[in-house]
């Protein structure tokens, strides 16, 4: 029997899948490609085709008007300072270094506060399996980039990983009050919004030509607009801190992607990071407890 929690797993799973083609769609743009320009854009894109789906349905369209803008406007500066934290902490630390430690931190992060704040202790079981999955993100992003060559880019991840985890439990708290498509239409043009004058701060000569836009039309439509739908539906149906842990599906799809699409070699480190990913997400997938 399909549960609610089982769509809401199947739901963030399919938005990390979705995610995990970012890196493989970037190769696409030019050599040029200013990371913060790439960051600032998927969120225009993405918020652009989150609001035509919000104004396409009905029942989100009327949600709209009455939508909890406290909690929208928190999520929105988290999720955009995410990204900005996120592209400025790899070109400090290193895509190895700073993937693992955005990555792997959000789950720690979600934990932490349903723990300490929300006082919900999650079952030990379901503990290791974030520990396992965790561990399996570390190994699969440092086996193919050098160590951290900055104490700021290892805060800058660190803080990426908090601003995701910050998205994901404010997006949790407020998710049954309002259709899943408008809380992340009006989310998303906050954060557009704040990473806007970005823009104007970084060079963008690099976008021309369809294979460009393409490319950024992708990142924003599908790997942004559509991935964060259905991961903002996800968040109504499992915990914050589980949500976060599923979505480690992102670099085993990255890496999946690298091998059999670009034909990056296969080493032993990739594989067993792999490995811990994914029987991580299956003891936390299993879980029939809270989130």
């Amino acid at each position: 029997m399909v549960t609610h929690r089982t769509l809401g797993v199947g739901a963030v799973i399919a938005a990390a899948i979705l995610w995990g083609t970012t890196g493989t769609v970037q190769t696409l743009l030019p050599a040029g490609r200013e990371p913060l320009a790439v960051g600032a854009l998927r969120l225009l894109f993405g918020a652009l085709a989150l609001v035509a789906l919000a104004l396409a349905d009905p029942a989100s369209r009327r949600a709209l008007a009455r939508l909890p803008w406290g909690g929208i406007v928190f999520a929105g500066l988290s999720i955009g300072l995410y990204n900005l934290f996120f592209f400025w902490a790899v070109t400090k630390a290193g895509v190895g270094v700073g993937t693992a430690l955005a990555i792997g931190s959000a789950p720690i992060w979600a934990t932490l506060y349903e723990v300490c704040v929300a006082r919900r202790r999650p079952g030990p079981v379901r503990l290791a399996g974030q520990g396992v999955s965790v561990l399996g993100v570390a190994i699969l992003s440092l086996s193919g980039g050098g160590p951290a060559d900055s104490l700021l880019g290892v805060g800058l991840a660190l803080l990426a990983g908090a601003s995701y985890a910050s998205y994901s439990l404010a997006t949790s708290a407020i998710g049954h009050r309002a259709p899943s498509t408008a809380i992340a239409a009006a989310t998303f043009t906050v954060a557009a919004l704040f990473t806007a004058p970005v823009l104007v701060m970084v060079p963008t000569g690099w976008i021309v030509g369809p294979v460009a836009w393409g490319a950024l039309a992708f990142l924003g439509v599908a790997a942004t607009g559509l991935s964060y739908a259905l991961y903002t539906w996800g968040l109504t149906r499992v915990a914050a801190s589980t949500a976060v842990t599923l979505a480690l599906a992102e670099p085993v799809t990255a890496w999946m992607l690298a091998t059999f699409a670009v034909g990056e070699p296969v080493t032993l480190r990739s594989a067993l990071g792999v490995a811990l990913i994914l029987g991580g997400l299956a003891v936390v997938t299993g879980r029939a407890d809270r989130g």
